[in-house]
């Protein structure tokens, strides 16, 4: 069942997803588009509006999920979040996080990490 690529990313996305409205973020968008990449989720909390990018392994992995989430990788997401408040402009301050979902069979466990990177 977990083992074709896009659909372990999607159901990641999901669960990552659950968890931010269960602490309370409002949801804005998923996969936005930009030429230069995607941000996998777009929520609300507070003072923010969170870019999330989601990361999705199973346990035992050879490098965390945010490990994978590398310089070139940030600077396409930062990029493309530019695009995406040029378009819906905001108040709320940007602030990039990372979601690692680790799963072992149907076990999920995620890791929030706020304030990841940034410029």
């Amino acid at each position: 069942m977990m083992n074709d690529r896009k659909h372990i990313g999607d159901v990641g996305e999901e669960r990552a997803l659950e968890f931010l409205l269960q602490k309370g973020y409002e949801f804005v968008s998923s996969n936005y588009h930009s030429r230069y990449g995607e941000i996998d989720i777009i929520a609300k909390n507070g003072e923010y509006i969170v870019f999330a990018e989601v990361k999705t392994r199973k346990t035992g992995s050879l490098a965390t999920p945010s490990e994978f989430v590398d310089f070139r990788k940030q600077k396409r997401i930062i990029t493309t979040a530019k695009i995406y408040l040029s378009e819906n402009p905001t108040e709320l301050q940007p602030r990039f996080d990372v979601i690692e979902v680790t799963y072992m069979g149907n076990e999920f466990e995620i890791e929030h990490i706020e304030n990841a990177f940034g410029e």
